[in-house]
């Protein structure tokens, strides 16, 4: 028994030494629903309050249960009701001022972002939601750990293309507004299909509104943890490839339950979920794309890119599923370029296109993920991209979303360095036809025949 239990203690002090495994957020969910109020300055003095108490300890106890089982916690983060949902009963003109509260309480606490500047849009848009959207450029430009989300589509209700216009446009404005810094505020807007309302993950976390009042979720992280097994099934068959993908998946959403059930109980919420998808970071030893390397693609991006992926998310989810007693989120894989190493040099050389990526997304945790793409690409090319991935995501009933940065004064082939976790990103290729008339329809596009299931 001593020996199984050392080996293990081995197992995982190696996974964290040597393979990069840590868990890569804790995220509170906050509910802002009591919160509105006519009076903005009221609705925001309470959201300011509530944000600073319910996560008072967070930092703290997060960093305790760092210490005490010696993994790495790298982010701790706050999501909270989309604030069109709050900030609607106010009679405020825009909602630049509720993002800068926000932006006070998150840093009051000290965590590293704080998502839910959040508009649910599918279907239609309330004067709310019209508000929200038109105040994302300067709420992101104007704040620093604010992070903003709008989902323009659902299998339910189709995708809403007046919505999607909206959104390149107010990327395009986002980017032109922290053009100095090469668009970087668009690092921070994600755009959605089929979102999920316990995200722990930025830049789209929100707090769904059929959540409790407050929750503690958990984003896991691993891919290092994957490649190293992996490696040691070299020239097996996909079969030994699944078994040994779940098994190290389970592994690692046991330390991510472990990290979730110890925060609610010391902060006196209820535990939310663990969301299995693999973090990757630009680091050497965290890259997912050196993952499905490892089962023998030359390249991420070639010829069966998309198969070794299929196998990777579907081994992750059914390890981590027999581990936890909440799986929520995305739950996947990531694959967003600037964030992991393997991407970044695949694009760089030209080993990756926009519409590869945009195959592996039907597959995916998410989508077009932290793509760097020429500083001169319209508003409508951009639209474009999102109604593209909307569609995958809607007909295919998954999550599917665009994170992309016009990177202001650059062009293809340059490097844009965005820092930290956000690694870095060579500006990608778009296809040079214009989709103006496309994008200028508005409309909805209707749920596919297969969304009315009930």
């Amino acid at each position: 028994m001593f020996s199984d239990r050392s080996s293990s203690v081995l197992e995982t002090l190696q996974m964290i030494d040597e393979d990069r495994l840590d868990i890569r957020t804790v995220t509170m969910g906050i509910s802002l629903l009591d919160c509105a109020d006519s009076n903005g300055a009221v609705a925001r003095q309470k959201i300011y309050d509530k944000i600073t108490s319910r996560a008072a300890r967070l930092v703290e106890v997060a960093e305790g249960i760092e210490a005490e089982l010696g993994i790495p916690i790298i982010n701790k983060r706050i999501s909270v009701t989309p604030i069109a949902l709050v900030a609607g009963a106010s009679q405020d003109e825009d909602y630049v001022e509720f993002a800068k509260t926000l932006d006070a309480a998150a840093k009051a606490v000290g965590v590293n972002f704080i998502g839910g500047f959040t508009a649910l849009v599918d279907k239609g848009a309330t004067p709310a939601d019209e508000k929200l959207m038109r105040s994302i450029p300067r709420a992101l430009n104007e704040t620093d750990v604010v992070c903003a989300s709008v989902n323009i589509g659902s299998s339910r209700a189709g995708i809403n293309m007046t919505a999607v216009r909206t959104m390149g446009e107010i990327i395009r404005e986002t980017a032109e507004g922290s053009a100095e810094a090469h668009g970087f505020g668009c690092s921070k807007l994600v755009v959605f299909a089929n979102a999920v309302s316990d995200n722990p993950f930025m830049a789209g976390a929100f707090h769904g509104v059929q959540e409790a009042d407050t929750v503690v979720s958990v984003g896991v992280s691993g891919p290092g943890v994957i490649k190293r097994a992996l490696e040691s099934a070299r020239g097996e068959s996909f079969d030994v490839c699944a078994e040994v993908i779940k098994k190290a998946a389970f592994k690692i959403t046991r330390m991510g339950q472990l990290v979730g059930t110890l925060a609610a109980e010391r902060l006196g919420v209820e535990f939310g979920i663990v969301d299995l998808s693999l973090a990757p970071t630009a680091e050497v030893g965290d890259s997912v794309a050196h993952v499905l390397e490892e089962m023998g693609l030359e390249s991420v991006g070639t010829h069966g890119t998309v198969a070794a992926l299929a196998l990777l998310n579907d081994a992750v989810k059914k390890g981590g599923l027999m581990a936890c007693s909440h799986v929520g989120g995305l739950s996947g894989s990531f694959i967003p370029i600037s964030e992991d190493i393997g991407m970044i040099e695949a694009a760089a050389a030209g080993k990756i296109t926009l519409d590869k990526l945009e195959a592996m997304t039907a597959i995916c945790s998410v989508g077009l993920d932290m793509v760097a793409i020429p500083g001169d690409t319209p508003a409508s090319t951009i639209a474009a991209m999102i109604a593209d991935e909307a569609a995958i995501g809607v007909m295919n009933h998954k999550t599917t979303a665009v994170r992309v940065i016009p990177a202001i004064g650059l062009e293809i082939g340059d490097m844009v360095e965005f820092g930290g976790l956000l690694g870095r990103a060579p500006v990608m290729p778009t296809h040079p036809e214009s989709a103006e008339l496309f994008a200028a329809r508005g409309g909805r596009i209707p749920s596919p025949v297969h969304g009315f299931r009930n």
